[in-house]
């Protein structure tokens, strides 16, 4: 009984883990809603006065972008600002053929009175956050506005973020990501459908309460002197905007987010560069929890509900982890369940995942219709979005647990970029790509195996026994759903390569 009842307590304690991340949404659900009521009342720099435009400068962190730089110049030079008010800094740590076709497309920008400055380091020293940081020292701008190399923000993105610096609390001003590829695949509609959560729904939810929000690396735009008051980056995580965004508003400064101001990227068409960046994503939160955590707590500024929202927020990526352990253990959880009738009562735990999922799927519902639209259509097509999300996200769960747990532990590892494609329809093609990866590593065969075993978990509900009674099908959906998932992951990053 020592080991069923290890099971149990691990089980259950990763259930009430789960449970509370999905309270915590639901509370960020009512923020949002409540937050959709109030009218916006900021002060706002006057662009009729040309005293108050500020001087903003541009920063693009590129790393070997050979197929989408010159789109990118190209459309950052049409942003509309005074030029003489406007620098653009290209920081180039490339290490390809790239280099020399950036090179020369930034001289004949040069020629048409563009000021744009092409930038090398010698080293990748500190990553992406050692280029900003090298770049800041060289920036004329009060203002720091940032986008990677697969953004493309609209001709007026200046003008409708500039502005609300006025206010000289607001450290930085972070708008909402669009998707150019959003239907290329499925892998692209549940990514946009995860992001598309997270910028509305949590973004917002945040925000409007005070409580920590996150620069989200690119499409925002910093205050020069809050990042050297927070500072400066700093390149000992994986995510280093995330760590300046809460060095900064543990120095009280504030966060504008602009949910109605978007800015469409390109999201990755192949699930190695997919996972590339979900590893970085979640071993940086991790990173950021082990740095930060402390800090948060000790804060006799903040309060006990910002405290816990900004944990929470920290921890999102453990919450695979937990559902990890949810799923590995809902097979033995599934005998012992029926082994031991004289348990039934307490069983009546497992029931916590059920309400976690409903929580998850009344919150985005919420955030798809604000996208989509309402009506019975959309929430038909919500119903299979929802569960393609869900299905496909517990997949990723071995590969984002595996960098979780690196992230606490405080192992170190490379920035690896996410390989851009310049693909925006089915007609585009990454075949050719030469900055895919091409190497299946161990986890991908272990993610085959854990398919196979969620068949054991579906076949085990035809024959577990309890007394008289064959067969118990409350964890068969949950089963299915985590074969689909782990099968999907397996698969495409078996057979989807170059």
């Amino acid at each position: 009984m020592v080991l069923e009842y290890s099971i149990i307590t691990i089980y259950s304690i990763a259930l009430i883990l789960i449970f509370m991340y999905a309270v915590a949404q639901l509370n960020l659900l009512f923020n949002y809603l409540s937050a959709q009521k109030k009218e916006e009342q900021c002060e706002k720099f006057d662009f009729k006065n040309s005293e108050e435009i500020p001087l903003v400068t541009i920063q693009l962190p590129i790393y070997n972008e050979r197929y989408v730089m010159e789109r990118l110049l190209n459309n950052i030079v049409k942003l509309k600002y005074p030029k003489d008010k406007l620098e653009i800094q290209v920081l180039d740590d490339s290490t390809d053929d790239s280099v020399n076709t950036t090179a020369q497309q930034i001289e004949s920008l040069k020629l048409q009175g563009i000021d744009i400055k092409h930038i090398r380091r010698s080293n990748r020293e500190g990553f992406k956050a050692g280029a900003l940081k090298e770049g800041l020292e060289k920036a004329k701008g009060e203002f720091i506005a940032i986008f990677d190399a697969d953004f493309l923000p609209k001709e007026n993105w200046l003008l409708e973020t500039v502005p609300y610096f006025k206010n000289s609390e607001i450290g930085v001003v972070q708008t909402r990501w669009g998707h150019i590829n959003r239907n290329y695949s499925t892998l692209t509609k549940i990514q946009a459908f995860a992001l598309d959560a997270h910028f509305t729904l949590e973004q917002v939810g945040r925000n409007t309460k005070g409580h920590f929000i996150n620069f989200n690396g690119t499409a925002g735009i910093w205050r020069k002197t809050c990042i050297y008051d927070a500072g400066n980056w700093e390149g000992d995580t994986l995510t280093e905007d995330l760590d300046l965004s809460y060095r900064a508003q543990l120095k009280k400064w504030k966060f504008k987010y602009l949910e109605r101001v978007e800015t469409p990227a390109e999201l990755p068409v192949v699930i190695s560069a997919a996972r590339s960046q979900q590893f970085r994503w979640n071993k940086g939160g991790a990173e950021n929890f082990q740095k930060m955590a402390k800090r948060i707590i000790q804060n006799k500024h903040l309060s006990f509900k910002s405290k816990i929202h900004g944990l929470l927020h920290l921890l999102n990526s453990t919450m695979f982890m937990n559902v990890l352990i949810v799923g590995i253990l809902s097979i033995p959880m599934l005998y012992i369940k029926n082994q031991n009738p004289e348990l039934k009562n307490y069983f009546y735990m497992m029931s916590f995942f059920v309400i976690s999922s409903i929580i998850f799927f009344i919150c985005y519902w919420y955030m798809y219709k604000n996208i989509y639209g309402g009506g019975f259509k959309n929430f038909l097509k919500y119903i299979g979005m929802f569960f393609t999300f869900f299905s496909i996200a517990m997949g990723f769960s071995l590969h984002n647990t595996i960098a979780v747990i690196e992230g606490h532990l405080g192992k170190k590892s490379e920035f690896v970029r996410t390989p851009k494609f310049n693909i925006k329809n089915l007609k585009d093609s990454w075949k050719n790509n030469i900055y895919i990866r091409k190497k299946i590593s161990i986890n991908v065969i272990i993610e085959g195996a854990l398919a196979l075993y969620f068949v054991f978990g579906m076949y085990s509900a035809f024959v577990v026994e309890n007394g008289n009674e064959v067969g118990d099908f409350g964890l068969f959906p949950f089963h299915l759903m985590l074969f689909l998932g782990f099968g999907y992951v397996f698969f495409k990053s078996i057979f989807s390569k170059a």
